[in-house]
């Protein structure tokens, strides 16, 4: 679906053959919660991969057999922050692309009534220990978690923040951008709407539940 959010410049949506199918498999209400763990995992590996091409680099030498050679290794410090519990899913792939990241989960949870975001868990040091942060999310649906979040890692001290999710609503995606503009999103689709309880429409359901199992 093209909307006149996902045309903006902070907006990428990856169109690439393996995630189309990736994404499409999750979507299926067959697929299992192991099955459904696996495609989460491999989307955050591949996504992370896409919304870290701007990061800064800084030269390195080293000691091939046969002579020294002059490379390149990631300059930031990176963190990734999942938001409890469906983001963890995507920390494991993107732990495949930034093994040595700092992990900070923070706990949101959304008031299913009044559709608001509500912070339960927050364990950040006093002072920032990364340079660049990847909110981690499966769905931007209303936006308001991944607000949230974002307001945390501000008032932290952290400027470089990128948010890495699968699936947004243009409900969402329109009120997140229009806050903080500045902050890229990397996504794999855009779907139609949000329904009445503010779950994205086709979606793929409650993220959380799938994963777990946990669902009716």
């Amino acid at each position: 679906m093209t909307t006149d959010a996902a045309v903006k410049s902070s907006v990428r949506i990856v169109d690439h053959p393996a995630i189309r199918t990736k994404v499409t498999q999750l979507r299926s209400h067959t697929t299992g919660a192991h099955a459904f763990r696996d495609l989460i995992e491999e989307l955050g590996t591949l996504l992370i991969y896409e919304a870290s091409r701007s990061l800064k680099l800084r030269d390195v030498t080293v000691e091939t057999p046969l002579a020294p050679a002059t490379g390149s290794a990631i300059a930031p410090r990176i963190g990734l922050v999942p938001i409890l519990r469906a983001g963890t899913g995507l920390l494991q792939g993107a732990l495949h692309v930034f093994p040595d990241a700092q992990v900070w989960h923070l706990g949101v949870y959304r008031d299913e009534h009044r559709l608001v975001p509500v912070e339960y868990y927050n364990r950040l040091p006093p002072h920032p220990t990364v340079d660049v942060c990847f909110i981690l999310d499966p769905m931007l649906a209303t936006g308001g978690s991944a607000l949230s979040a974002t307001d945390v890692l501000l008032r932290w001290g952290v400027e470089d923040i990128r948010f890495v999710g699968i699936i947004g609503a243009p409900e969402g995606i329109t009120v997140f951008t229009a806050r903080y503009p500045q902050i890229p999103v990397t996504l794999a689709a855009i779907d139609d709407c949000l329904n009445h309880r503010g779950f994205i429409v086709p979606g793929l359901g409650d993220a959380g539940d799938r994963q777990f199992g946990t669902g009716a």
